[in-house]
């Protein structure tokens, strides 16, 4: 986006605190502790938070559970207020926030429809006239009469995603839509965000789905525990997120062993020019520079690597002797740079391993167990673990 491109939403400096009670105190405890002011410990959920939307920019939210995001959208919002900072924004604002926000469960379908109308300020003959698209978009005509408490949380979000996109708002806020309903109105959800984006406006998503969220997204910001870590790219920011993730889940798991005769004394993600990186480039070709040292000289030495994926299972490994890359021996301190092609894996987090051996295997020098923790943002589909070259062929 241009920076001169006008300013839907303008998030300034946000904090969000809650106060927390002792729910286990007694009546008399609660008492003496709010006069004598004790026991107010806050949790927050949102610290000094800035970064500006702009108008028809689709900005995805991303973080782990407890990060903040449905927070940060509810005080966009207008349903939470912040402790500290303010958000501005420029036109009107239609949201799917938790399941069956803004539905009053005593009343029916067509009665929620109107009453969110009303909440936007639509009169009530015109919430009329987008009734019928409405109700189609949801596909609950059979449902429409009957009172949402009877509903399923499909159907609450059915109805709710398609009153928020039929009032046509300029900026809409969505929280997981994609996260509860079958296949076809998932379809039907992204396309009508499709149509959204070709007409100039904006969206903030939140969803933990990572292949949809960066293929609809302009710009990712990424939350943890409360804090902007970043905004950029989705891809970057995929990946800044996915190695957070695969790093926090697999820091116990990260271990080194071996004789110690010979040992890899660094191995780091670099670019093809051998700078240090943290995020793979989009060709998701993967370079790496493996520092060695070898006070003694050490016969046909063996470099390996491997990747596992998330579940722990190894996707693919291989070795100097496997390539043809032949070591005679090596001396003192010395450098590898290893290059892989990893286009084939889908999206995801990896983890990469790396080991130094003797040829026949029965001596290990030192090996780096899930050692460098990486996000692949593969761009192509496919099913399965790895996209294999196939050809079609035909009249």
């Amino acid at each position: 986006m241009s920076s001169n491109t006008p300013v839907a939403i303008d998030v300034c400096n946000v904090t969000k605190r809650f106060k927390l009670s002792n729910s286990a105190a007694s009546l008399k405890t609660a008492v003496l502790d709010l006069i004598r002011r004790r026991n107010q410990q806050t949790f927050t959920a949102l610290n000094d938070v800035s970064f500006k939307v702009h108008k028809g920019e689709t900005l995805g939210l991303i973080g782990a559970n407890g990060a903040g995001k449905s927070t940060m959208l509810s005080i966009i919002a207008g349903t939470m207020y912040p402790t500290i900072g303010h958000v501005n924004h420029t036109g009107t604002i239609s949201s799917l926030l938790e399941l069956g926000a803004g539905f009053h469960p005593d009343l029916t379908g067509r009665e929620n429809v109107l009453l969110y109308g009303s909440i936007m300020g639509i009169s009530r003959e015109d919430m009329r006239k987008k009734f019928d698209a409405i109700v189609d978009f949801s596909g609950l005509k059979d449902f429409i009469d009957q009172p949402v408490r009877f509903y399923s949380s499909g159907m609450y979000v059915r109805l709710g995603f398609a009153v928020a996109v039929q009032v046509d708002p300029d900026i809409l806020l969505v929280d997981e839509v994609l996260a509860v309903g079958d296949a076809d109105f998932q379809r039907k959800c992204l396309d009508k965000m499709d149509e959204f984006k070709s007409k100039g406006k904006s969206m903030l998503i939140i969803s933990h789905d990572m292949h949809t969220i960066r293929s609809i997204s302009d710009r990712i910001a990424y939350l943890d525990h409360g804090v902007l870590k970043g905004i950029g790219s989705p891809n970057e920011m995929a990946a800044q997120y996915g190695a957070a993730t695969i790093n926090g889940k697999n820091g116990d798991a990260k271990r080194e062993w071996g004789t110690g005769e010979a040992r890899i004394a660094s191995a780091r993600l670099v670019d093809s020019c051998g700078n240090p990186i943290s995020v793979v480039s989009d060709d998701q070709q993967l370079f790496f520079e493996i520092e060695y040292d070898a006070p003694n000289r050490i016969e046909t030495p063996t470099f390996g690597f491997s990747i596992t994926d998330e579940a722990g299972r190894t996707v693919f490994g291989s070795n100097t002797e496997i390539e043809g890359f032949d070591l005679p021996y090596i001396k003192g301190n010395g450098k590898l740079m290893l290059k892989v092609d990893a286009k084939v894996l889908r999206s995801g987090n990896y983890m990469m391993s790396f080991s130094l051996h003797n040829r026949n295997h029965t001596i290990n020098y030192h090996r780096l167990e899930n050692h460098i923790p990486i996000y692949l943002p593969t761009a192509i589909g496919f099913d399965g673990m790895c996209k294999l070259p196939v050809e079609w062929q035909g009249n």
